[in-house]
Parts: structure tokens; sequence; C-alpha cells
């Protein structure tokens, strides 16, 4: 009969709290929803089989090459290295266990230190650091990181409960980083989802788009050209000429088309919060920021981002935007990683920018970035044929939405609409045709001059305007009208009560040509 001696006893006491402390661990950390509180959660039963006063899990970064302490447990009266502590890889202990997939002791590290951060253990009053790898498969995460004050070699089975310690943590950490994945991507896809609905419903109306004019066409033609590469785009005009819609109409001919559409008017950002908007924040970053948030150059990753009255912005949100544009990259306000995003630029202002740098207000280096592909929208009253066009598309999209009879618009009332001087050019334009259309009930539409907030017909200044351009003008309109038809009794010459030998004469002096 074989009796056990005292020291087995004891080896299969150990044994046991060894077992039944892993399987609590194990336990533990499957009910585990973040870094700190898993940390926490086995802190105390790590303390069971190892003595500790320090014990921490930090994580590798690829973008910065180093690492950052995301959980930490200590009872050292002095702290050197806390949480969000960076630890270079290079010249690090951390970088050892890293590249070496294994774990690495230092039992006396009062006497001799031996990496970078031990120098910041000795100052703690640590005498022993044990790092282990937190393995994924091939992959290391990171490490566990267990300090003592008492010195010396540790126990072989200690080390080996610390192994298995080591695997489960690394299984849970990178359970909790898939469904910090799968909520940041559900977010983003809520959010992205959001914004395109919103852009589908205010901007997914291309009515800027019609007309037939020479202006509009060159306009197109320039959009089209520039649409399939991915260059910035800087489009001015007036108030109301349709800028934003011009820039959809770039994206959707672009071959991001099928990416978001991101929008931002510059000038309604918060106040303070404009860097948050554009580039995300991190949680803590200020106060209020209870949950880290993508920014709006997250959400148009891969597609385009348009950035209406890029005057407003100020300055600082400038320098960083520059930085986009020249190197792709961003940083989320109180975060130490930078995001690389893929975005192309369209930008649009009412304002002069060059005006705006001389003031000081806008940056000269930032305006050259964007002035990539100027386009310059033309105001309503310069392209009038297109009038009668715009006119009828707005009778068509509001027509089935409020439910009315009505089909076209009465020659007079077309005509006030076509003489009248538009100060808020086609956004002004489309009010007044729903607001028409909301008071009518006839199958034509009838416009009288109380709908127009000037009661007055499209105004010249003939002291200030040169009669060769009011000529111009004129001509090129009856052009326009005329499909460019000269001759004949639908032609402009007859239209202008020219003789066509004349008429083309005039057409050579005033430098009048047609753009296919």
């Amino acid at each position: 009969m074989n009796i056990p001696r005292p020291s087995d006893q004891k080896t299969h006491s150990h044994t046991e709290i060894l077992y039944h402390t892993l399987l609590e661990v194990s336990r533990v950390l499957n009910f585990q929803q973040d870094i700190e509180n898993l940390l926490k959660a086995i802190a105390g039963h790590i303390k069971q089989i190892v003595s500790w006063e320090r014990v921490g899990i930090t994580l590798y970064h690829s973008d910065i090459d180093a690492f950052l302490f995301y959980a930490l447990e200590t009872s050292m009266p002095i702290v050197r290295l806390k949480c969000n502590a960076v630890i270079p890889r290079k010249g690090s202990a951390l970088g050892w266990v890293y590249a070496n997939k294994r774990m690495h002791v230092r039992p006396y590290i009062q006497k001799d230190p031996m990496f970078l951060e031990d120098r910041y253990y000795q100052e703690e009053g640590l005498g022993r650091m044990i790092n282990l790898p937190l393995m994924v498969g091939e992959h290391c995460l990171g490490s566990l990181n267990i300090g003592s004050i008492e010195s010396g070699d540790p126990d072989p089975e200690d080390v080996e409960f610390l192994e298995q310690v080591a695997k489960q943590i690394a299984s849970a950490v990178d359970h909790v980083r898939a469904n910090d994945e799968i909520r940041r991507l559900r977010n983003q896809l809520t959010r992205e989802n959001a914004s395109l609905l919103e852009e589908i419903k205010i901007s997914h109306d291309f009515g800027a788009m019609v007309g037939k004019s020479q202006k509009i066409r060159v306009i197109l033609d320039l959009a089209r050209a520039v649409a399939p590469t991915n260059s910035s785009v800087l489009i001015t005009g007036e108030t109301g000429t349709g800028k934003e819609l011009l820039a959809r109409f770039i994206h959707e001919l672009s071959p991001r088309n099928d990416k978001p559409f991101i929008r931002v008017n510059c000038a309604s950002l918060p106040s303070g919060l404009v860097e948050s908007e554009l580039f995300g924040h991190e949680k803590g970053a200020f106060t209020g920021a209870e949950q880290p948030r993508p920014g709006k150059f997250e959400l148009a990753n891969g597609g385009t981002f348009f950035l209406d009255e890029i005057g407003e912005m100020p300055l600082e949100a400038q320098a960083k935007l520059l930085r986009v544009l020249q190197d792709g990259i961003i940083e989320r306000v109180g975060s130490v990683q930078s995001l690389e995003v893929d975005v192309r630029i369209i930008a649009a202002t009412n304002a002069e920018l060059t005006k705006a740098m001389e003031e000081g207000r806008f940056r000269s280096d930032l305006f050259y970035r964007l002035h990539v592909f100027p386009i310059e929208v033309p105001p309503l009253r310069e392209r009038p044929q297109d009038i009668p066009l715009l006119v009828r598309h707005f009778i068509e999209k509001n027509r089935v939405e409020f439910k009315r009879p009505c089909q076209d618009i009465d020659e007079s009332s077309l005509q006030k609409l076509v003489d009248y001087h538009w100060p808020g050019n086609i956004r002004e334009l489309e009010n007044i045709i729903e607001r028409a259309m909301i008071l009518s009930h006839s199958v034509l539409l009838t416009i009288d001059d109380s709908f127009f907030p000037c009661h007055s017909s499209r105004e010249v200044d003939v002291s200030t305007a040169k009669l060769k351009d009011l000529e111009k003008l004129r001509i090129e309109q009856t052009l326009e009208i005329c499909e460019w038809r000269i001759d004949g009794p639908l032609g402009a010459a007859k239209q202008l009560g020219l003789n066509p030998s004349t008429l083309r004469s005039r057409l050579k002096k005033l430098g009048i040509k047609r753009v296919r």
C-alpha cells in the first residue's frame, strides 16, 4: 500500500488550486466586454497563485510601432507607467516578447536592468518582471506583464500557470476587439446610412443640371472631364446656383459612385467642435465625449467629401484638412493613432477666397491644393434660355408630390420668370414654383407679380454695362434658343432682324463661338 508523503499531498493540493483557478479565470473572462474590466476581473485570481504588485496588459499598434497599456492594476505607491503609456517596440522587453513570441523573465531588475522600461520599474520599486506574449494562433497581440517586489526566479509551476492564463487572456482580448470592431462598423454603417438617406432626400435632384444653354453645357463638359479622376475640385458661384448638385453630379459620374457622398456645410459646424465633426474623437477626448465617434472623413472613406462654404472653415481645421489632402491621414481628437482615409475632396464657396487669403482668413497653401480644377457656376440671369426647362422640371417634380393637376405654365407667367433678375438663382426659382403649385388647382400654372420679392424684372444698368456686352449677350441668347441655326425662317438672323451674312460678321467681331 502506497501512502502519500506530505510533500506529495502538498503538490497535489497546489495542483488542484492551479486547476480550479484556471477554470475560474476562464469562466470569468467569458463575460467581459472590455479589456480594462477583463483584467480587474481576474487580477485577484492570479494573485492566489502568483504574488504581484503590478499586473498589466499591453497591445501592439503597428501604425506607431509601439505598445499601449490598456489595463493596469497596481498596489505600488509610485507608478511610472500608467494606462495609455506608450512603450516603443525597439529596445523594450515588450518588443523582445513580441518578436520572439515567448516569455521573458527578469528576476533581478534592481541589480540587472536589461530593457528601456526597466528603469521605470526600478523607480516603482519592483524586483522582478515577467512578460508573457498574448498569442492568437501565430499572431502576437501584445503581452501580459506581472511585476513583483520580491526578486528571484519564479516557481516553474507558477510560470506554467501564467502561460495558461496568458492564452486565456489573449483569446478574450481577441474576442473583445472583434466585438468592438463589429460595434464600430455597425455604428459607422448606421451613421453612413442616415447620412446617405439625408443626402438622397436633400440632394438627389439634378434640377440645377437641367438646361441646354452654352454656359451649362460648358459646366457639364468640365464635370464629365474631371469626374473619372481623383483631382480636387473647387466650385464657385453665387448662392443658389446649384454648386452642391454639381458636386453630386461629379460624384455620380466618378468611379466612387457606389461609395458615400458626404457633405458638410463649414459655416454650420458647431463652434469648438469643428475638428471632432470632421475628424472624429475618442472616448473622453472632451467633456461629453462618452463614446468614440468617427468623423465625416471616416464616413466618406472611399467616396467623395463635399465641403460647402469652405471659406468659413476655421484656420486650425484648415491645417488638418491640408494634411488630409497631402498625406491622406487623419487623427481623431484625443487619439495618438493616425488613420488613413481615401477621399475625393470637392469644395464650394460663394466667397472670394483670394480676398480671404489676403486678410489671413484662409490658408494660401490650402487654396492651391483645392484649386486644382476650378469650375464657376453661372448665375441664372446669365442663362435665361434654361428657365423654361427648369420651370417645367420643377412643375413635374411638384405635380407628383403635391398631387396637383397642373401640366404646364401659361405663356405670360413664363415670360415674367424669364424677365426676372433672380438674385436667389435656381433656389429662388424652385421656391416660387413650389409656392405657386401649392396654391394652384388648374391645369396651367399662373404666377403674378406678388410671387416676386422685388416686383421687378431683370434690370440692366446701361450706364455701367458696355453696349458691346449687351449685344453679345442678346445674340448668344437668340442663338441658343434657335439651337445655333443662323439661316432660314427659324434661324437667329431672322429673330434678330439681321441678314445672315451680317450676323456671321458680328459673331466673328464679338468672338462668339459655339462650344460643343
